[in-house]
């Protein structure tokens, strides 16, 4: 038994290379809204929207354009019973110039248009919202779980140490010839099982500590930590009529749905424009240079003359405006204005979908939260009890008054207790988050 003596130290050891660094949980989170990737998508994707979100991209200025044509051509001509019989030329030129198009009038599209970008833009900002407050829940959520861990971590430790000494002690009385080597062997059996239960422990605690990092997004996974935060029973009485209140006015899911309804409400308007005229203003300078090579024969004439080389020069202005409406499309315009307006009336229901179903969870969220914080009560007072007991249970044991098999017993029955009231405030912890993200209290 005495080789086993030297896991002891080497497990201690290895707590003690978990403590390295001490982490808070205002830490955690504000390391992971640094580190996500998500978070850094959905703001790119929302600088996307802000740069749409522009005059000329919704379609208020004229596009000018500069042109420039090249034009070419042969022409070869033999008519005998014209005064010009042959005619054999080349001319070749180029235009260039500058043409502006401009639309007037569109039944206010444009309007619209803009309109339908500042909208998307403030879907992307609540986008924002829902994915840091997602990152911010799977922390707090992460946190905690490791912090169970260590404290659970911490209770076998305890429970190792006075396995530990009850072996040192009967090692003892029987040099004394107090105790056998049944009582030895028992006693040393607990010792191995609670150095297993450890090692366990140990490895839980780790695997927590690496799902931790992954949420934070830091990449060495095994970066260890101590724990700053405590699982502290300190919680808050809430009344349903006044998370439900706050649900509706800040939950950003239903602010997302809000914006939605917005966004099918302008692609309606914009959809009506097509039932308005178009009216568009086309304008342009255009210079054309034009060179004719070649030579011509006329009938009084008994040997071809050739051209001379001349450049004509033309420079041409037009201001012209079009005005158009479609008199007939086989019902397409109407169509796709029913559409949206279903449209319209599909994000309405989105909306009171989303508020039943929220409500649903609001209420549930809070039943589960009430009767959690009457767990934690409930297993705080076992614990007290069970480490008591204990205290008792180790007095007695060293008088003689009790067996090594009802001390283990009541180290068990403390174990036990410990796991069940760690867990409850791990589970009223994470039911308070998620009443906080309901009524959007994560992210202001």
């Amino acid at each position: 038994m005495k080789a086993s003596y030297i896991l002891f130290p080497l497990l201690l050891l290895a707590g003690a290379v978990f403590a390295q660094q001490e982490l808070s949980l205002s830490q955690a989170i504000e390391t992971g809204l640094a580190n996500s990737y998500q978070i850094r998508i959905t703001e790119a994707r929302e600088d996307i929207a802000a740069n749409n979100n522009d005059w000329a991209v919704a379609g208020r200025f004229p596009t000018i354009n500069l042109t420039l044509n090249s034009n070419n051509n042969y022409r070869d001509l033999s008519n005998p019973g014209s005064v010009l019989r042959t005619s054999n030329t080349v001319n070749t030129g180029v235009s260039p110039g500058v043409e502006a198009n401009w639309t007037l009038f569109n039944g206010y599209r444009v309007r619209y248009a803009k309109e339908q970008l500042e909208v998307q833009e403030q879907l992307s900002e609540g986008n924002i919202k829902i994915t840091v407050e997602n990152t911010i829940q799977s922390i707090i959520q992460a946190y905690y779980n490791a912090l169970v861990q260590q404290e659970q971590l911490d209770v076998v430790q305890e429970v190792l140490i006075l396995s530990r000494d009850r072996v040192e002690y009967q090692e003892l009385r029987k040099e004394f010839g107090q105790a056998s080597t049944f009582d030895i062997l028992q006693t040393q059996d607990a010792y191995l099982n609670d150095s297993t239960n450890y090692v366990l422990q140990a490895n839980t605690f780790q695997t927590a500590i690496r799902n931790l990092n992954l949420a934070m997004g830091v990449d060495d996974l095994n970066t260890p930590y101590r724990l700053a935060d405590a699982l502290t029973y300190d919680v808050d009485d809430y009344r349903l009529e006044d998370l439900q209140q706050q649900m509706l006015n800040s939950n950003n899911q239903l602010q997302n749905q809000y914006v939605n309804r917005e966004l099918a409400s302008v692609n309606t308007r914009i959809q009506e424009t097509s039932l308005y005229p178009t009216v568009q203003m086309r304008t342009g300078l255009a210079y054309d240079v034009a060179l004719s090579l070649g030579e011509q024969q006329f009938s009084f004439e008994m040997e071809p003359r050739e051209l001379p080389r001349v450049a004509a020069k033309t420079f041409t202005g037009f201001l012209n405006f079009t005005a158009s409406y479609p008199i007939f499309d086989a019902g397409v315009r109407r169509t796709r204005i029913e559409n949206a307006k279903t449209e319209e009336l599909i994000a309405q229901h989105n909306i009171n979908d989303l508020k039943r179903t929220l409500n649903n969870q609001l209420a549930n969220t809070l039943a589960t939260y009430n009767t959690q914080k009457r767990l934690v009560e409930v297993t705080t007072a076992l614990v007290e009890n069970a480490h008591r007991n204990l205290e008792i249970a180790e007095e007695r044991f060293r008088g003689g008054l009790i067996n090594s098999f009802d001390y283990r017993t009541i180290q068990v029955s403390y174990i036990n207790a410990s796991q069940q009231r760690l867990n409850a405030l791990f589970n009223l912890k994470n039911t308070e988050t998620e009443l906080i993200r309901l009524i959007g209290g994560l992210v202001r």
